[in-house]
């Protein structure tokens, strides 16, 4: 192995370390708007606001800075989404909440927000969280092949945590719980990289 080897392992760990920070951030507020949600009986319509959120930040990158920046203000960002919000004709207590997640500086935490709810919401209905990771948005027939294929593969239903990294150069990435399926073509690369260095 090599430097640059080396220098993906210590950049692998840091982006664990971060990933691991930003969950337990996410985890108390997901676990509220859960309890809220259920308490209200609007689960089904506060799970389809978050997918339509989290679908535009994957879309739309300047609406993802937007959200991590640190120069921009809890009050500012939460004006901003409310004229958003109000536009996307988003359940109410999505609105309310994402609000309070602004004011409270832990925007940049949306994603794993998300990514905590779908998964109580998915295990309070006995399902399985599955986060994939695509090159661009996969279209809806292409949600539906992939929970179906999953579900042969694991016998329960499948919900879908949708991200999108441009960095793919083609394939999908898949991970069920700790365990993960990948057939991206920039993993397969980095392994021939890998086996070639050993080689010469």
């Amino acid at each position: 192995m090599d430097e640059e080897a080396g220098g993906n392992q210590e950049g692998d760990a840091a982006l664990a370390a971060q990933n691991s920070v930003l969950v337990q951030i996410a985890r108390p507020y997901a676990s509220a708007l859960f309890d809220l949600a259920e308490s209200e009986n609007q689960l089904a319509s506060v799970e389809t606001s978050l997918s339509d959120i989290s679908r535009l930040i994957g879309e739309s990158e300047d609406f993802a800075r937007f959200l991590r920046s640190p120069v921009i203000t809890g009050d500012a960002k939460a004006g901003a989404l409310d004229a958003l919000l109000a536009k996307a004709n988003t359940n109410a207590l999505v609105a309310n909440f994402l609000k309070l997640v602004a004011k409270n500086g832990r925007l940049f935490a949306l994603d794993q927000i998300i990514v905590g709810f779908r998964e109580l919401a998915a295990k309070a209905r006995g399902e399985v969280t599955a986060d994939v990771t695509s090159a661009t948005p996969l279209t809806g027939a292409q949600v539906a092949d992939l929970a179906e294929t999953l579900k042969a593969k694991i016998g329960k239903t499948v919900t879908l945590n949708q991200f999108v990294d441009s960095s793919l150069i083609g394939g999908l990435q898949v991970k069920v719980g700790s365990q993960m399926i990948d057939s991206s073509l920039k993993t397969k690369l980095a392994a021939m990289k890998i086996a070639m260095k050993e080689v010469g």
